[in-house]
């Protein structure tokens, strides 16, 4: 009996990597965590626990990669692959797709985190009865991803949807964000640092009534408005720590159908969603990506 393929999961994020092996998005065989330090040490352990697993469990068939960005994805370009301009010091210019290839000898398949995340939520998650879907991840930074007919959206490069602008809560006015490009955008406005700068606590730490999630709802739900009215996507799915925080997914759904006026957003409880995959979006956005490239290649022959 043939064995199932094996495919080798990365989520590489800002303080932590969870990697894992699986042979579908139902048979996780391992998982791990390292912690993310400098690139030479986390690639370093990536590559080493890879090279036990393929040693315990046989080679793998292909690795998919979500990753925090911005990532070169133009698979002409000399450096694709690559973290670009991150702010995450120290990881500009980190080759994190190379190593594996030259490891494991085989295709890589490497996108944004959240567009990882979105693609699993479209197939498997919150959006697997919709044509298309935006998933939005806030934590402690802002993103986003948008999947169309099954195909993940890229332009010139990926979207970066925790930069879009917002106007100002009327009580809100006096805060410059915490953005180091932008200052208020919505990544500077509503992510868990800015809060943090505002309140000295996290949203879910402050109590109910407390203005601070009137403000975030209000950044979250102008956003929700926004993506509707450019995309009309059936589903914009919101996850990431920050909403975690009890009553805010139905505050936001409340200011967004207000916000909307009846024009978008018209049912809001149904369009904005919570993740269907929880905490696993992240590793399964990396097995989606690497089923996405093999059905690509399939195809092309």
């Amino acid at each position: 009996m043939t064995q199932a393929k094996l495919y080798g999961l990365v989520e590489a994020g800002g303080t932590k990597f969870v990697l894992g092996t699986a042979r579908s998005k139902d048979d996780i065989v391992a998982t791990t965590r390292i912690p993310t330090t400098s690139p030479q040490e986390t690639i370093a352990a990536m590559r080493d626990w890879f090279a036990q697993q393929a040693a315990a469990e046989g080679p793998f068939s292909g690795v998919g990669v979500a990753s925090f960005g911005p990532l070169q994805l133009n698979r002409d370009a000399a450096d694709w692959g690559y973290i670009t301009n991150t702010p995450k010091a120290g990881w500009a210019g980190t080759d994190l797709a190379g190593p594996l290839a030259q490891d494991f000898e085989c295709p890589v398949a490497i996108d944004t985190d959240v567009n990882g995340a979105a693609l699993a939520e479209y197939h498997w998650g919150a959006g697997a009865d919709a044509a298309s879907l935006i998933y939005l991840t806030i934590g402690t930074g802002v993103g986003g991803g948008a999947v169309i007919d099954g195909k993940i959206l890229h332009g010139l490069s990926h979207p970066e949807m925790g930069h879009m602008r917002s106007a100002m809560h009327p009580s809100d006015v006096g805060f410059a964000g915490t953005c180091p490009v932008h200052g208020n955008c919505l990544e500077g406005l509503a992510s868990g640092p800015a809060i943090i700068k505002r309140y000295g606590k996290s949203l879910s730490e402050l109590p109910k009534g407390h203005e601070a999630h009137d403000i975030i709802a209000f950044y979250l739900a102008q956003a929700a408005c926004t993506l509707q009215s450019i995309f009309e996507p059936a589903r914009i799915v919101i996850g990431g720590g920050v909403m975690e925080t009890d009553g805010l997914i139905d505050l936001v759904r409340a200011k967004a159908a207000q916000l909307g006026g009846g024009y978008f957003v018209s049912d809001a409880n149904a369009i904005i969603q919570r993740p269907g995959l929880g905490g696993h979006a992240g590793l399964l956005g990396a097995l989606a990506l690497i089923e996405a490239l093999e059905g690509k290649q399939a195809l092309e022959g």
